[in-house]
C-alpha cells in the first residue's frame, strides 16, 4: 500500500493547523505588542503603489507593508467583522497614490472598512535592536 497520499494530507493538516493557530487573538496581540515600541506619531496618508504584504494583528489592526521596507499600522473603524477571518485584504487609494485616514479603506470581501488612523513603523530601528539582542 503507497503511504505516499496519508503522510501528504497528514503534512497539510498540520500545516493548516499551523496556519489556523497565527490567526489567534493571543498570537495578534503578541504581534501587536512587537511593533508597538516602534510605532511613530500618526500621520494623514502615506505613499502607496502596491500591497506588498499585510498583517492582522487585532481585530481592527492590520499592519500594511507598501515596500519591504516601509510597514504602517492601520486602523479601521468599527464594525469590521470580516477583517478577522480575512484571507485577503485590499487598501484603497483615493488620491494620486496615497492612503489617507478618514478617506481611504480596507477592504474584505464586499465589507468597506474606513481607516481612522495610521501610524508608521520605524523597521530599521527594529531590525537594528534585534540584532543587537543576545
Amino acid at each position: 500500500m503507497n503511504r505516499l497520499p496519508i503522510a501528504c494530507v497528514l503534512a497539510a493538516c498540520c500545516l493548516a493547523a499551523a496556519s489556523a493557530h497565527a490567526d489567534t487573538r493571543e498570537t495578534q496581540r503578541e504581534n501587536l505588542e512587537r511593533y508597538t515600541p516602534y510605532l511613530q506619531d500618526p500621520v494623514d496618508a502615506f505613499p502607496f503603489w502596491n500591497l506588498h504584504k499585510w498583517q492582522l494583528v487585532g481585530p481592527l489592526e492590520v499592519v500594511v507593508w507598501s515596500t519591504i521596507k516601509d510597514a504602517y499600522l492601520v486602523q479601521v473603524r468599527a464594525p469590521c467583522p470580516r477583517l478577522e477571518w480575512a484571507r485577503s485584504i485590499a487598501v484603497t487609494s483615493k488620491q494620486s497614490h496615497r492612503v489617507s485616514a478618514r478617506f481611504d479603506e480596507v477592504r474584505v470581501g464586499g465589507a468597506r472598512c474606513p481607516i481612522e488612523r495610521i501610524r508608521p513603523i520605524d523597521l530599521a530601528r527594529m531590525a537594528a535592536e534585534r540584532e543587537r539582542a543576545p
